[in-house]
């Protein structure tokens, strides 16, 4: 129970860690009034994946899941409504929020409605929450692609590949400790990125000798 304990202390560290990351994104929309160079979608897809990951918790009723998405879905909202109220082009952006919100409304209204309460609605809500994982973590290999091709690390963020390492990685265990294969499973592919991204840093980073070097400090 001990280790469990603390597995559960660092999900929600390295987790809330790795969603803290885009308040940079917050600052930088605030200090230049702009959203340029600053998308959209993850935001909007990362709330959608909380959301349905602090549905699973209240049904599996574990705490820590539904902590740790609670506060990630919060960030993810905050995110949201700074993009929108700086961005130009408020249309398109509001069109894909109502969408989303609508995509999360008849998720909600069939696992609740057509599916029996019990392990069923939960086995079902893992599996679409894991896929929706598994595909969050996996969309970025045509930038890592990108980036062989280019030799050019310069889009990566470290900070981030740190944060997703842990975070990835402390979650496999803990769901291990609960044999839980809706949690091990797809936060599996996040170590597997994470461990691509640092091969990159490795082997393309910028040699100190390099002119316009600037050393990485996390």
């Amino acid at each position: 129970m001990e280790l469990l304990s603390l597995l559960s202390w660092a999900c929600i560290v390295f987790t809330v860690g790795m969603f803290s990351t885009g308040l940079s994104d917050l600052k930088k929309m605030r200090e230049t009034k702009s959203t340029d160079n600053i998308q959209f979608l993850p935001f909007l897809t990362t709330c959608l994946n909380n959301l349905g990951w602090l549905y699973y918790g209240m049904l599996k009723r574990d705490q820590t899941i539904v902590l740790v998405n609670v506060i990630g879905a919060s960030l993810q909202i905050l995110y949201i409504i700074v993009f929108i109220h700086y961005t130009k082009q408020k249309k398109p952006f509001l069109s894909q929020t109502l969408f989303a919100g609508g995509v999360l409304a008849g998720g909600w209204f069939y696992f609740s409605t057509f599916l029996p309460e019990g392990e069923t609605r939960l086995n079902q809500l893992g599996l679409t929450c894991s896929a929706i994982t598994v595909s969050m973590y996996l969309s970025p290999l045509t930038d890592l692609v990108n980036i062989v091709r280019s030799r050019n690390v310069q889009c990566l963020s470290f900070p981030l590949t740190v944060a997703t390492f842990f975070t990835s990685t402390s979650w496999v265990f803990y769901g291990q400790q609960l044999n839980d294969y809706y949690i091990m499973v797809p936060n599996t592919p996040g170590i597997l990125t994470s461990i691509i991204r640092f091969y990159l840093f490795w082997k393309f980073a910028p040699s100190s000798s390099s002119p316009g070097y600037k050393s990485m400090a996390m």
